[in-house]
């Protein structure tokens, strides 16, 4: 049996299911696309892809490709639309499976029918959910429509009855035959439509994308300084490499998975020490796992002005106000440094994150979707879940059962005091 295996957002040969699967075939061939979709202007007026996540695409499926040869497998990349390409493949190399990470937001699914409109209906489609900490099966839920509405119930109940699966081994190497003899080039930033460019100094994400710059990552923050230790304390930073662990925009393209970070994160606190900062890291990945359970129950209400409550505020939708949030002209320093930084790296601290969506959706009370569009296209570690779900929290029409409001000036004092990150950014002394 000839196999396909198609990645999407799992950019990696370890702890990969439809790779596992894919390569106990006769032959497999491997493909990946830059979507031009991804890089067209969307509904609020944005790229789907600025150049900070395209560049870091490009870094991650080199990694992936190179990786991939060792095993005797080619990476096929195709600047083009999926449902042209696949039925060319499935036709040329008799393919009868195609293996992929199961995805379920709009855009995905709609190119996914796509593709399986226009193959031969005998061709088997094999989907993973493969993104999750908690594996769908095996979450106390008997269906998606009973995830609660409410972070720390699910929290508390699927750590209380959720083992999580140990990551699985890179495949064994393919016969050396199963590489082909053909290949493509993986394009480059200016046929994507973008220009080359360089990584502002004052950067807080100085990594480059792919498999095996996440495990780097891991092994300098969690064993050569040993930070992971102090995760708690200094995740609400704002200047520098090391506040956080950063392991946020491998994980949204799947160059590591969840059950790799948390299984290394319980290696730690046996070999070195277990406290709440250890700790912390796998709370921010079971967050990170709500909001896609939050996206199975509810479907397209992510992308709605109502969201999933269906709240009917009245939103606002000024150009100028767009335009001075952009670019870091509004009233309030602290937004603007924050905006400034996203602006200039493609990165924002979450402690930025939430203070600037809470600026524009709850004090200049803007449609914010189009706050959301702005990040998606912007974020180095952009995640459709994560992403379109704490904008939702931050809105008041998501999972806060608080529906808070940031008081933007008393915050820049708690997390700013001294005034080092604005300065950094607004490149003139505040204070």
């Amino acid at each position: 049996m000839n196999n396909l295996i198609w990645f999407r957002n799992d950019l990696r040969v370890a702890d990969n299911i439809s790779l596992t699967k894919a390569s106990k075939g006769e032959k497999l061939v491997a493909v990946y696309f830059f979507d031009p979709r991804h890089y067209d202007i969307g509904d609020f007026g944005f790229k789907k892809i600025e150049k900070y996540r395209a560049k870091f695409l490009l870094e991650t499926v080199q990694e992936l490709k190179n990786a991939l040869k060792k095993l005797n497998i080619t990476l096929l990349t195709y600047n083009e639309r999926p449902e042209i390409i696949i039925p060319k493949l499935v036709n040329d190399h008799q393919i009868k499976n195609i293996y992929l990470q199961k995805e379920w937001t709009r855009d995905e699914s709609k190119v996914k029918d796509g593709v399986i409109a226009k193959v031969p209906a005998l061709v088997n489609f094999e989907e993973s959910y493969d993104q999750f900490l908690f594996h769908p099966e095996d979450i106390p839920y008997k269906s998606f429509k009973e995830i609660p509405e409410v972070f720390t119930t699910f929290r508390k109940k699927c750590e209380k009855n959720v083992s999580v699966s140990k990551p699985l081994p890179i495949p064994v190497p393919m016969p050396k035959q199963n590489l082909l003899e053909i290949s493509t080039s993986i394009p480059t930033l200016e046929d994507l439509g973008f220009e080359e460019f360089q990584t502002d100094s004052r950067t807080a994400f100085p990594f480059k994308g792919g498999e095996f710059e996440a495990l780097d990552r891991i092994e300098e923050y969690f064993w050569t300084t040993k930070k992971l230790a102090y995760y708690k304390k200094t995740r609400n930073g704002l200047v520098g490499k090391d506040y956080s662990s950063k392991l946020s925009a491998w994980l949204a393209n799947g160059s590591i998975s969840a059950r790799t970070i948390y299984w290394e994160v319980k290696r730690f606190e046996e070999e070195i020490k277990k406290n709440q900062d250890t700790y912390w890291l796998i709370f921010e990945l079971i967050w990170r796992d709500y909001f896609k359970y939050v996206s199975l129950k509810h479907k397209n209400k992510i992308f709605m002005i109502g969201g999933i409550l269906d709240k009917d505020y009245d939103w606002n939708n000024s150009k100028i106000a767009k335009d001075q949030w952009i670019n870091g002209q509004t009233k309030e320093p602290f937004v603007n440094a924050n905006m400034k930084e996203i602006a200039g790296t493609g990165w924002m601290s979450n402690r930025g994150r939430q203070n600037v969506a809470s600026y524009w959706s709850k004090e200049l009370k803007q449609d914010w979707r189009i706050g959301a569009a702005y990040f998606e296209s912007m974020l180095l570690d952009y995640d459709v879940h994560s992403n379109w779900g704490n904008w939702m929290y931050n809105s008041g029409v998501g999972n806060d059962p608080r529906d808070r409001k940031f008081n933007i000036k008393r915050q820049a004092e708690m997390y700013d005091g001294n005034g080092k990150f604005q300065n950094l950014w607004l490149q003139e002394s505040l204070f």
